[in-house]
């Protein structure tokens, strides 16, 4: 825990770390120079170690030599999000040996995400490669496989601004065309109905798992993760089993109060 707190705090220095290199390269201080790549030696080092002990870490628990994460409640994770930078969406081997580790963990409701739209567009060779996946790996006809398979929503951006457009034309034609001056107070509520009325009423995700380097949600729809645990996972290309197992395990250890 301490890693990743520390790995985000200095990520979100970013900016300010670069002003002031650019401030100690135009100073023209030897001494500064000196102490800076000193600070970069270091960090790189820093990071180094973490991205190790990372990889032996996900080793370890994918070969199941960690006992806790052979067996995963999967139950708690009835519906997961998965949000992806455009650019590392273009990557669709990768995202298919994803889907495949998800549905091989037990995974049965998966939501894509992405900004661009770039999965909506493979979302249907992605299907039938998971498919023929699948087919290849059968040895017997089960009856029950395809209740057993992935079911897979693919959204992007578009879609939540035309959801939002929507729902609020139905909200204003239900409210607020008639000639009654006392207008009603929007609830919660309200907009949820609004958008199960045109097609919008997909389940909440109970987690959410972000490969990229944006350390958010990139615009996902904001009314369906009101209670969604977001975990950054790092980027797409150094996906590693065993970093999932552990985020999902993670998430089915958690306890969560909704308030009322």
């Amino acid at each position: 825990m301490f890693l990743r707190w520390l790995e985000a705090t200095i990520l979100d220095f970013g900016d300010e770390m670069h002003k002031v290199y650019m401030w100690i390269w135009s100073s023209g201080d030897l001494g500064l120079r000196l102490l800076w790549h000193i600070m970069h030696l270091i960090l790189s080092t820093w990071y180094f170690i973490i991205g190790l002990i990372g990889s032996l870490e996900s080793f370890l628990i994918s070969s199941g030599l960690f006992k806790r994460y052979r067996d995963l409640d999967i139950s708690k994770v009835q519906y997961l999000a998965v949000a992806i930078d455009s650019e590392e969406a273009l990557q669709t081997l990768k995202v298919l040996e994803l889907l495949q580790w998800l549905e091989a963990i037990g995974l049965r409701k998966v939501c894509l995400y992405d900004t661009a739209g770039v999965l909506k567009k493979s979302k249907e060779a992605l299907t039938q490669l998971l498919k023929n996946e699948r087919m290849s790996n059968e040895t017997t006809s089960d009856p029950l496989v395809d209740q057993k398979c992935l079911s897979l929503e693919v959204i992007s951006f578009s879609d939540g601004k035309q959801a939002v457009a929507k729902a609020a034309d139905v909200l204003l034609k239900k409210h607020y065309s008639s000639s009654n001056t006392e207008k009603p107070k929007l609830t919660e509520s309200d907009m949820t109905d609004a958008l199960g009325a045109i097609g919008y009423g997909e389940p909440d995700p109970d987690l959410m798992l972000i490969y990229g380097p944006a350390r958010c949600h990139m615009g996902f729809p904001a009314w369906r993760i009101r209670y969604t645990e977001i975990v950054h996972m790092g980027p797409l290309k150094s996906m590693k089993i065993g970093a999932l197992i552990k985020a999902i395990h993670r998430y089915t250890m958690v306890h969560q109060n909704y308030g009322t």
